[in-house]
């Protein structure tokens, strides 16, 4: 045998230990916890035959505290590029088979190299987690690592689309690169992120909680929101990254990927008609609005399970990706709280940032009251909401369907806070508040006079009624062009289409400025 095909021979070996990880032991041990390995993973989620893999002879540089006896090809993590729909992508996926999939500098270099290409040809880069957190024996480099990557989170922000899934623990300073991108996916049961683990927890506080309590996919889905899905598997979680970007452009630059259309642009939806109940105070449900009216009913809805007074979601119109906002009368009304408007604020910069046409829905009461609200901060996370949307420039279409009230008013998109087109429904009701808190307030004086409790009632009713005739409809707004039209509710899609389209060449720049001060 020749020496080339010696050396040849070597290549083929060493690939192969290369793929093994931490070896048959650990692969299998990482199944046992009902967890794929590294590649399966990166096989799953890429279009077969397409993942082209870097740096796979990479080892770590530590030879303290006998690491200098175990050196694995790749160092605990998987990294390159391949597609997923014929579209090109960057992925890392960690290796739990290998030292737990412990962050070394070496590992950090590796995660770097792909977000540095990701960057420069404008690609999404989707991080695949399953790590034991800083690998200790590093020191101060694994910290350099992270620090290494946050950065690269950081200037990746707004220009490429950058996704995690957690498939296993992230704990640490591990938690921070995940929630520097603009999606996070937790699977159920093996997942966690927190900062300090339960036994951390514990010394210091005292508080007994587990794992999952502390930092689980459903606490992370529900309470904190951090995380914006959960799933039940990771073949779920892999399928949902590839629907996820089917929504979104490459980068910042292009417009969002058309879909084929199959459903009529101007088909009417006779139960919008009817959809909104008689009595202003008896809640619907604003999801069946959203399906009736985007293509085929399809849509993928973002912190589903976190602040259900607001939806947001992805959906298409005549096969044109769209961010829909939209109130949710069926939880708390529909109001706006301070996580409510953390989570819609996030979503339409994230579209915003990436050139994502905005539809909002509108039902909002108000503000909600109370001193856990006031005491939490409700202005400067209610100002996240305005900001977001007075700062967005891609296509605004705003179609107000029953309350319009006070500041919330404003803020979900008006036209006032340069929303392009906004529609009302004949039920929409604009005003500065709802009519009982109106005769209130404008008839004071009037209402102290009363000794008589049915005349009292009697006069409020008339009031009331005088209020609602003014306000509980949009033509008083309509008169001073801050409706553009009203419209039945069955046109909706079609009227949303047509907005769509007209503001396909919308050109809305802000002014030159280093970066905003948003109110965070």
């Amino acid at each position: 045998m020749s020496e080339i095909q010696n050396k040849i021979n070597q290549l083929i070996e060493n690939r192969e230990t290369a793929r093994m990880g931490g070896g048959q032991k650990a692969i299998d041990k990482q199944h046992e916890k009902g967890k794929y390995t590294a590649r399966e993973r990166i096989q799953m989620l890429l279009d077969e035959g397409s993942f082209e893999e870097f740096d796979m002879f990479v080892t770590h540089r530590c030879y303290d505290f006998g690491m200098e006896k175990k050196h694995t090809f790749g160092d605990g993590v998987v990294t390159g590029y391949g597609t997923i729909d014929g579209r090109l992508v960057y992925v890392f996926a960690q290796d739990f088979t290998v030292t737990a999939g412990s962050l070394s500098l070496s590992m950090s270099d590796k995660i770097c190299k792909v977000m540095d290409m990701a960057m420069r040809n404008g690609a999404p880069c989707i991080g695949l987690n399953d790590s034991g957190g800083a690998r200790i024996q590093e020191g101060v480099n694994a910290l350099a690592g992270y620090a290494n990557i946050f950065q690269r989170n950081v200037m990746s922000s707004g220009v490429i689309p950058q996704i995690s899934a957690i498939f296993g623990p992230c704990a640490g300073g591990a938690v921070y690169s995940p929630a520097l991108t603009d999606f996070i996916i937790m699977k159920r049961e093996t997942s966690n992120m927190f900062l300090t683990g339960p036994k951390v927890v514990k010394t210091v506080t005292g508080e007994d909680v587990t794992q999952e309590q502390l930092g689980g996919a459903s606490m992370h889905t529900t309470k904190s929101g951090v995380a914006q899905f959960a799933v039940d598997t990771e073949e779920e979680g892999i399928q949902l990254i590839r629907q996820l970007l089917s929504y979104m452009p490459q980068n910042n630059m292009e417009d969002t990927p058309l879909a084929v259309c199959t459903d009529q642009i101007n088909r009417l939806e006779d139960s919008l008609n009817e959809i909104i109940p008689d009595n202003p105070n008896k809640p619907y449900d604003m999801m069946e609005v959203i399906r009736a009216i985007v293509d085929n009913g399809e849509i993928l809805e973002s912190a589903a399970d976190y602040a259900k007074n607001i939806i947001t979601c992805f959906a298409r119109f005549n096969g044109q990706s769209v961010g829909i906002i939209a109130n949710q009368p069926k939880f708390m009304a529909g109001v706006l709280d301070i996580n409510a408007s953390r989570k819609a604020a996030r979503f339409v910069r994230f579209c915003d940032a990436f050139n994502i046409p905005l539809v909002t829905l509108v039902d909002v009461p108000g503000f909600l009251p109370g001193t856990s609200q006031e005491y939490g901060g409700v202005i400067t996370h209610g100002a996240k909401l305005l900001f977001a949307y007075c700062e967005a420039t891609v296509p605004k279409v705003t179609v107000t369907l029953r309350k319009a009230y006070g500041g919330a008013y404003i803020v979900m998109s008006s036209k006032h806070i340069r929303g392009d087109i906004n529609y009302a429904w004949p039920s929409a009701e604009i005003a500065v508040m709802g009519a009982s808190g109106a005769v209130e307030v404008l008839q004071a004086k009037a209402l102290a006079g009363f000794e008589n409790a049915e005349e009292k009632a009697k006069f409020v009713a008339e009031k009331e009624q005088e209020y609602r005739d003014k306000f509980s409809n949009p033509y008083n707004a309509a008169r001073y062009g801050y409706i553009d039209d009203v419209i039945e509710p069955r046109n909706t899609r079609f009227r949303i289409i047509r907005a769509l389209q007209s503001l396909s060449t919308k050109r809305l720049q802000n002014p030159a400025k280093k970066h905003s001060n948003i109110p965070l």
